[in-house]
């Protein structure tokens, strides 16, 4: 099947009886101090009309130099639901600024050279602005050949001039933890993850400090670490629940919501309830876990929407101002960290004195 013949600006310049440079002035926007009388331009316009006439806008392009496109290339975001509103909300800022996204997804298995090719493909469509976007908050050696100015997003740069934003992780522990010591609890066990990533180091921190600050002797029987998933919470929640009465912790802080899930699995088949005898807070406010558990899981939600939005705009240039952007660790690099709110819900029961 033949291609369909796209109309150009020669043919509308013919159907019009006008010349090329008289139908660019009147359908791009150019100048060139040239005036036309109306009556031309409508005569123009109702050409254009006629024949279909859509600008090339590859060409628009490279003569503005911008796509009024942001490159967004991610890990998985875009495949799994668990950041899915990082993606959402960078899609909506980027519209309301008059922008489209270009996504491009490179799952873990992606080798450097298929990356390289990627992201110079966007360079090479005048991608107005550039967001590296992570799954999971991580530390990551960025690409060659991303342009200094490029946001990450849930992740750091461990080099270059780069602006990074992600969650205050050990800040929303610490505020985890709060919740259960405000309660009345002092044997506050922590569920924590296996695997050695920055999420786990700055929860374990944050767990520790809100101990501290209440005076709290950190014990070291009282934390376990299991892997981040709906068993690993049934194991190493069951680690917990089996030590001695007088050890056992009356509440558990979760590394994150499918851990404190199999922790309710954990204690169910123990016979106790939730929170009348364990009161348990989790982490990352996961859709469809979270709020449909029973009872309903307190947590700290992670701020996915409010960093995506924070990254388009700052990929924009337009003004950031309203969040704190601290030196980062390396030359020339910011960091924006977004609080995580606690969401309350029916998980905590206050300890009787």
């Amino acid at each position: 099947m033949p291609a369909i013949r796209r109309s150009t600006l020669k043919d509308v310049a013919e159907r019009a009886n006008v010349s090329v440079t008289t139908v660019s002035v009147v359908l791009n926007g150019r100048q060139d101090g040239i005036r036309v009388p109306d009556a031309t331009r409508e005569r123009v316009r109702r050409a254009a009309a006629e024949l279909d006439y859509r600008p090339n806008q590859t060409a628009r392009n490279l003569r503005q130099r911008s796509s009024r496109t942001i490159g967004f290339v991610s890990d998985e975001v875009t495949t799994t639901p668990f950041a899915v509103p990082m993606l959402s909300a960078a899609q909506q800022a980027a519209a309301e600024n008059g922008h489209l996204l270009f996504v491009v997804n490179l799952d873990h298995v992606v080798g450097a050279d298929l990356q390289r090719d990627a992201i110079d493909t966007l360079l090479q469509h005048q991608v107005t602005g550039f967001v590296f976007a992570c799954m999971y908050h991580q530390e990551i050696e960025p690409p060659a050949n991303l342009p200094d100015s490029t946001v990450f997003l849930n992740c750091r740069a461990r080099s270059g001039p780069f602006r990074s934003i992600i969650p205050a992780e050990m800040a929303a522990a610490a505020a985890a933890v709060r919740v259960l010591l405000d309660a009345g609890h002092r044997r506050i066990g922590y569920l924590d993850d296996t695997d050695a990533i920055v999420a786990s180091k700055l929860r374990l921190k944050g767990y520790l400090s809100a101990l501290r600050e209440y005076d709290v002797t950190p014990d070291p029987l009282l934390r376990v670490a299991s892997q981040a998933t709906v068993l690993g919470g049934v194991t190493g929640g069951g680690a917990l629940l089996d030590l001695p009465a007088d050890v056992r912790p009356t509440a558990i802080f979760c590394f994150n919501d499918r851990m404190a899930m199999g922790l309710y699995r954990a204690a169910r088949h123990r016979g106790l309830s939730v929170p009348g005898d364990l009161s348990i807070v989790g982490f990352d406010d996961q859709e469809y876990i979270a709020s449909e558990l029973d009872p309903p899981l307190t947590t700290m939600r992670l701020p996915h929407a409010e960093m995506g939005r924070l990254a388009i705009e700052a990929a924009l240039d337009l003004d950031t101002e309203y969040v704190e952007w601290k030196r980062g660790r390396t030359k020339g690099s910011t960091v924006a960290m977004l609080d995580c709110p606690v969401v309350e819900r029916e998980s905590v029961a206050q300890l009787p004195s």
